[in-house]
C-alpha cells in the first residue's frame, strides 16, 4: 500500500492510487487540482515523485483541470520494470489513463520528466494531446555543452551504476538533515525572480526524499539517458509542443531547449528571463493550465 503524505497547502494528507502497468509491475500515482476537471499527466524531474505535482494543485483547481501525477518507474514507490526505456511508455500510459476514465491527455514533462513526455506522444500518439516541456531534458544530441555534473552522472550511470545508486540513497539520507530552503535552493537561480515560498520548498524537501523511497533505479535509468542516445526519434512528434525554460537554468541549459524547439514541426518556446530551474516551473504553471482542454 502507498504511504500518505502530508501537505503543506491541503489540510488532508495525500491518497496515492495504484495501477498495474503491462508489464505487470505496480505505478504509484496521485491526482491534483479539479477531480472532475480536464486530465493533464505530470512526469515529474530527477531526484522526484508524486508529491511535486503538489505545486500545480492550486492552480488547476482555480482552471478545473485535474492532474495526474504519477512515480515514474523506479521513482518513489512505483516499480521499476526488467530492461524499461522510452520506447515502453504506452505500458505505463495506458494503464494510467484507463484507471482516470481519459481517453488521451496532454502531458507535461519536467526536468528529468521530459523525455517521458516527448516519448509519450511519439510512441502513444493517439492518447497525447499535446506537450509542454518545462526546463527539460533534451536528447543528447542537442546539447553542447553538459554541465560537469551531468557527465559524471552519466559516465557513472553507464560504467558504475551500483556505485551512482549508493550515491543517490546517501543523498537521500543527507536531504533528511538539511533545511527545505538549501534543497530548494539547489534548484534556484542566485538572483531569481520567483520567490520561492516555505511551503513550496517544503514540497520540494519532501519530493527530493520520497524519490528514493524504495529504489534508485530509475535515477540512474535518467543519468543514463544523459549520456547514451533514446530509443525514440522525438523528431517525429507531431503534436503542439510548447517548451517553458529559465535563462539562468544551470542544471538544464536553455541553448538546448532552443535546439530541440527548432527541430520539431510544431514547437514553441518561452524563456522566462533570469529564471532558473525551479523557477521555470513556478513561473509556468498558470499558462501551461490555462489551455488544457482546448
Amino acid at each position: 500500500m502507498a504511504t500518505q503524505v502530508s501537505s503543506p497547502f491541503r489540510d488532508t494528507e495525500s491518497s496515492p492510487k495504484t495501477v498495474t502497468t503491462t508489464a505487470g509491475t505496480t505505478l504509484v500515482y496521485e491526482t491534483y487540482g479539479s477531480p472532475d476537471g480536464d486530465p493533464l499527466v505530470f512526469f515529474h524531474g530527477m531526484p522526484g515523485s508524486r508529491l511535486l505535482g503538489e505545486l500545480l494543485d492550486e492552480h488547476a483547481r482555480r482552471q478545473d483541470v485535474q492532474v495526474i501525477a504519477p512515480d515514474r518507474p523506479g521513482f518513489g514507490q512505483s516499480e521499476f520494470p526488467d530492461r524499461f526505456d522510452l520506447s515502453d511508455l504506452s505500458s505505463v500510459l495506458d494503464p494510467l489513463l484507463s484507471a482516470v476514465g481519459a481517453d488521451a491527455v496532454g502531458v507535461v514533462g519536467f526536468s528529468a520528466g521530459a523525455p517521458f513526455a516527448l516519448a509519450a506522444a511519439a510512441t502513444v500518439p493517439e492518447r497525447v494531446t499535446g506537450v509542454d516541456l518545462v526546463a527539460g531534458e533534451t536528447p543528447p544530441a542537442f546539447v553542447e555543452d553538459r554541465p560537469g555534473i551531468h557527465r559524471v552522472l552519466g559516465f557513472l550511470a553507464t560504467r558504475s551504476p551500483r556505485i551512482l545508486g549508493a550515491a543517490f540513497r546517501f543523498q537521500a539520507t543527507l536531504a533528511g538533515r538539511r533545511s527545505a530552503d538549501a534543497i530548494a535552493g539547489t534548484y534556484t537561480a542566485e538572483e531569481s525572480p520567483v520567490d520561492v515560498s516555505a511551503e513550496v520548498a517544503s514540497v520540494v524537501k519532501a519530493d527530493f526524499r520520497e524519490s528514493f523511497a524504495e529504489t534508485t533505479a530509475g535515477a540512474v535509468a535518467d543519468c543514463r539517458r544523459i549520456a547514451t542516445p533514446w530509443p525514440v526519434d522525438v523528431t517525429d512528434v507531431h503534436q503542439p509542443v510548447r517548451l517553458w525554460h529559465g535563462t539562468a537554468d544551470h542544471l538544464t541549459d536553455v541553448a538546448s531547449a532552443r535546439a530541440l524547439a527548432s527541430a520539431l514541426p510544431h514547437a514553441s518556446l518561452t524563456e522566462f528571463d533570469g529564471h532558473g530551474h525551479l523557477g521555470a516551473l513556478l513561473a509556468a504553471r498558470e499558462e501551461l493550465l490555462a489551455t488544457v482542454g482546448e
